[in-house]
């Protein structure tokens, strides 16, 4: 047992000595960056209690802005990330030629960097629709990335482009999960098509449910490689999400105390609404 043990201790010291000293300690040190007027460059941190916790939240507009446009972009992405991939996993978990070779193209994209991936799109946005739209006179593909609605569409393109191949994987390991056996009895008993769908498969890949909305939901909300090299928060800051507006308050204005405040808003709005969605997804898990 002894040896077990420290066996044990021996695996996970080097796993849990680096999430303190990534994770843990630069949280901790952030907390305590909120509370002073630091501008992370000089050494000089003068305590200023809530004044940052004031200043985000009744007097700075573009943090609100940025909030709401994030809050709004995360509720779409979820949806379209998590009914694409579920889509796509259905599709290739059939007996179906080319199964595999399937798989590989949809996850693909989840392999390719989100800054590299922003100027891609960039290019067919900018480029490639511009001149599709010009030469065939379609208004609807012009213009794009110039103002917050389109620029909006085109982030949600990228975003369900480059995760939905990851979040189908995850359905694809619950789904080979369920029994053949309760599929057989479901189609003996008159359970086919959107029937079973709705009362066998859907009940049983709720734990996969609650993994990827976990995870869609962390990764939209504090999305930024593609945010900066897609629209770069334009045009005037109406495509700003939230880590970027983090980002240009802390390196941009020098304002390191206000945007590590800004931080600890943000992850604690985070952290309540995983909660929220980790506690209604798991009382809804069955076992098969």
């Amino acid at each position: 047992m002894k040896k077990s043990k420290k066996g044990f201790w021996i695996f996970i010291c080097p796993a849990l000595f680096a999430f303190i000293v990534v994770q843990i300690i630069p949280t901790i040190m952030g907390i305590g960056y909120s509370f002073t007027d630091w501008n992370g460059v000089g050494k000089t941190k003068n305590f200023v209690g809530l004044n940052n916790y004031i200043t985000t939240l009744t007097n700075d507009t573009q943090f609100r802005n940025a909030f709401l446009f994030t809050f709004l972009f995360s509720i779409c992405a979820v949806i379209t990330v998590n009914v694409i991939g579920f889509a796509l996993a259905m599709l290739v978990t059939q007996k179906i030629k080319g199964s595999n070779l399937l798989r590989g193209i949809f996850f693909m994209p989840n392999l390719i960097g989100g800054i590299l991936l922003g100027f891609t799109w960039q290019f067919i946005f900018v480029q490639v629709f511009e001149a599709i739209g010009e030469k065939l006179q379609i208004g609807w593909l012009q213009g794009w990335l110039t103002n917050q609605k389109t620029g909006f569409i085109g982030l949600l393109i990228v975003v369900t482009w480059q995760l939905s191949g990851y979040m189908m994987m995850i359905y694809i390991a619950q789904i080979q999960n369920i029994p053949d056996s309760v599929l057989e009895a479901a189609q003996i008993d008159g359970a086919i098509g959107w029937n079973k769908l709705k009362s066998i498969i859907l009940p049983l890949m709720m734990p996969a449910f609650t993994i990827g909305l976990f995870l869609s939901i962390s990764n939209a909300f504090k999305l930024f490689d593609q945010n900066i090299s897609l629209t770069g928060g334009g045009p005037v800051n109406s495509t700003q999400m939230l880590a970027l507006n983090i980002y240009n308050t802390a390196f941009g204005e020098n304002r390191f105390g206000l945007a590590q405040s800004k931080a600890v808003i943000f992850m604690i709005v985070v952290m309540v609404i995983s909660i929220i969605q980790l506690t209604i997804t798991k009382k809804k898990e069955v076992e098969a």
